[in-house]
C-alpha cells in the first residue's frame, strides 16, 4: 500500500525490543515458567532502566551482556540471583546463593497476618517470625504494621549475610538460632508467629523446580519423609511463645491442605485451627489461635 503524502513512515522496532522477543522464545523452549516477563527483567536490569523504559533505549546503547544474564537464566538460574534483588509486597531485598528467594504465593499468606494483627486490641504488637530467610516477612509486617514490635529468627549462617543487609536500618530485630528453641525470653508474650518453614517431603526431590533444587537452600526447602517435621516442631515453638488468644500462621505446600491444621489440635492447646487458600485458590496456609485458660 502506497503511504499518503504527509504520512510519518512505521517506526523501526528497537534493537532491544527484537532481542527482549528472541530470549523470550529461548527462555520459553528452556521451560522457563514466565519468559517474557524474565527477558523483560534481566533487559531492564542489565540496562538501568525500569520494564516499561525498554522502547526508550537507544540502539547504540544495548549491551551485548544482556545475552549472558540471558544464557544464566536459560540454564534455570533463578532470575532473583542473577539481578541480585527480589520483590516482595512493597519491598525490594537483597538476594543471591545461600537464602531462600521469596515467592509471591507468601504474600497472600502475610496479607492475612497483617490483618489478623491489626484486628488485635494491642498497640504495639509483638510479632515473631521464625525461619526469615532473606527477612521478607518479618520486614513485610514490619512495614506494613507500623507500631509492631518484630523479632526475626534464621539458623543458617550463608541465609543470614543476606537477611543483615535487608533488616539494615529497620527495627527489625534479628537473631541466629534454631526455630525450635528460639527466644526464650519471649515466652508467653507474643501476639502472633509467622513462618514460611521447609515443607517439602524428601521423596518429592526430583519434581522440584531446577530453580529452588539447584539453587535455594536445602535446609529452608526439605523437611522429613512428609515434608511436616519442621512443621510439628514449629507448633510447640509457637505454643510456648504465644500470649493466650495469640495467633499462629505457618505456610505449606498445596499438596499439604487439610494435613497442617491437624496438627494444632485442641488437645494441644489450640482453637479455630483452619485452612486458607492462596490467590490461585490453592491451600497455602494454616493458622490456629491458642486457646485460653
Amino acid at each position: 500500500m502506497q503511504r499518503q503524502f504527509g504520512e510519518r513512515p512505521p517506526s523501526p522496532r528497537s534493537v532491544l525490543l527484537a532481542e527482549v522477543a528472541q530470549a523470550t522464545q529461548r527462555l520459553a523452549d528452556a521451560g522457563v515458567p514466565s519468559p517474557r516477563f524474565d527477558a523483560e527483567e534481566l533487559a531492564a536490569f542489565v540496562h538501568g532502566v525500569k520494564r516499561g523504559e525498554l522502547h526508550n533505549v537507544k540502539d547504540a546503547d544495548f549491551d551485548a551482556r544482556y545475552w549472558e544474564a540471558v544464557s544464566r537464566r536459560e540454564a534455570r538460574e533463578p532470575l532473583q540471583h542473577i539481578t541480585g534483588r527480589a520483590f516482595f509486597r512493597y519491598l525490594e531485598l537483597q538476594v543471591g546463593p545461600g537464602v531462600f528467594v521469596p515467592r509471591p504465593e507468601t504474600e497472600s499468606v502475610v496479607g492475612w497476618a497483617i490483618d489478623a494483627v491489626r484486628a488485635m486490641d494491642v498497640v504495639e504488637p509483638l510479632i515473631v517470625d521464625l525461619c526469615t530467610g532473606s527477612g521478607a516477612i518479618a520486614l513485610a509486617m514490619a512495614q506494613e504494621v507500623p507500631r509492631s514490635r518484630v523479632h526475626a529468627v534464621e539458623l543458617s549462617e550463608d541465609a543470614l549475610r543476606w537477611t543483615r543487609k535487608n533488616v539494615e536500618g529497620t527495627r527489625v530485630q534479628l537473631h541466629q538460632g534454631d526455630a525450635l528453641t528460639a527466644l526464650p525470653d519471649l515466652d508467653g508474650q507474643v501476639d502472633l508467629v509467622i513462618s514460611n518453614p521447609p515443607y517439602i517431603p524428601l521423596t518429592e526431590w526430583e519434581y522440584v523446580a531446577p530453580e529452588a533444587r539447584d539453587h535455594d537452600p536445602e535446609l529452608a526447602l526439605f523437611s522429613g519423609e512428609d515434608g511436616l517435621d519442621t512443621i510439628r516442631g514449629l507448633e510447640r515453638t509457637a505454643h510456648r511463645l504465644l500470649r493466650p488468644g495469640g495467633v499462629v500462621v505457618i505456610e505449606h505446600a498445596d499438596t499439604q491442605g487439610g494435613q497442617v491444621p491437624w496438627i494444632f489440635t485442641e488437645e494441644r492447646g489450640w482453637a479455630d485451627a483452619a485452612d486458607h487458600p492462596d490467590l490461585n485458590n490453592r491451600p497455602r496456609f494454616a493458622t490456629a489461635r491458642k486457646a485460653l485458660p
